[in-house]
């Protein structure tokens, strides 16, 4: 299992994650909005602006406020056994 640090103390299982997508596409945010209705939205953002919407296995959807790049980069790094 290999966690990877989303911001602000947040780590998610990256065995888990489906897609990581940036949130300004409409369908996007009807998905974050749907999973905030629905209880399966994490705001993992800290107040601060959503610049990334990671989609798990399990339909559970994680806002973040990194960028897609910075954690695609993040979990790359795991991937090739580099620390961050």
């Amino acid at each position: 299992m290999e966690l990877i640090h989303i911001g602000f103390g947040n780590i998610v299982n990256a065995d888990k994650i489906v897609a990581v997508v940036s949130p300004d596409a409409a369908p996007v945010k009807r998905l974050a909005v749907k999973a905030k209705q629905e209880g399966r939205c994490i705001d993992a953002s800290a107040g601060r602006k959503t610049k990334a919407v990671i989609v798990m296995e399990n339909g559970s959807v994680v806002l973040s406020a990194l960028l897609p790049e910075t954690i695609r980069g993040r979990t790359t790094q795991d991937e090739d056994g580099d620390e961050q």
